[in-house]
């Protein structure tokens, strides 16, 4: 059994989502270490302060001051993090963000669910799929993950 903690790192600006998304990981059996920022001015900062890189990054698109799509931008043409699997957790599901997401280099979506089990089970899933395979993006077909 693999005792060193999960590394994730949450980026959302709505302390609602962040403190449900906190709780569901607290109830799943994987030993998790969770690191918030709420814009992504503080996410870019945190980035290039850390020693380490996460195992996962689940960033909201809609945030303050730099928006999602920006930092997965800088995320994915920076040599440290261009390996940084980065997660989508976002309110909305269109197909064409969807496709453009992908193409930037993040590796699932998750539309946020509003139901508590339904979050609890698609971080379960991510985390392990993450766990998984931390060398390449999954194809296309397997991006957005659905309760």
């Amino acid at each position: 059994m693999n005792t060193t903690p999960l590394d994730l790192l949450l980026a959302d600006d709505d302390f609602d989502d962040c403190f449900f998304f906190q709780e569901a990981l607290e109830e799943l059996p994987v030993l998790t270490k969770l690191t918030t920022v709420n814009d992504g001015v503080q996410l870019m900062e945190l980035l290039a302060e850390r020693a380490t890189i996460p195992d996962a990054l689940f960033l909201d698109l809609n945030m303050p001051r730099k928006g999602g799509f920006e930092c997965l931008s800088e995320i994915k043409t920076d040599d440290r993090f261009m390996n940084l699997p980065v997660v989508i957790y976002s309110t909305s599901l269109n197909m064409e963000v969807v496709d453009l997401l992908y193409q930037k280099g993040a590796w699932y979506y998750i539309c946020k669910p509003g139901e508590y089990d339904h979050l609890k089970k698609l971080i379960s899933e991510v985390t392990t799929l993450i766990a998984q395979n931390k060398l390449t993006q999954p194809t296309r077909d397997k991006f957005v993950l659905q309760p």
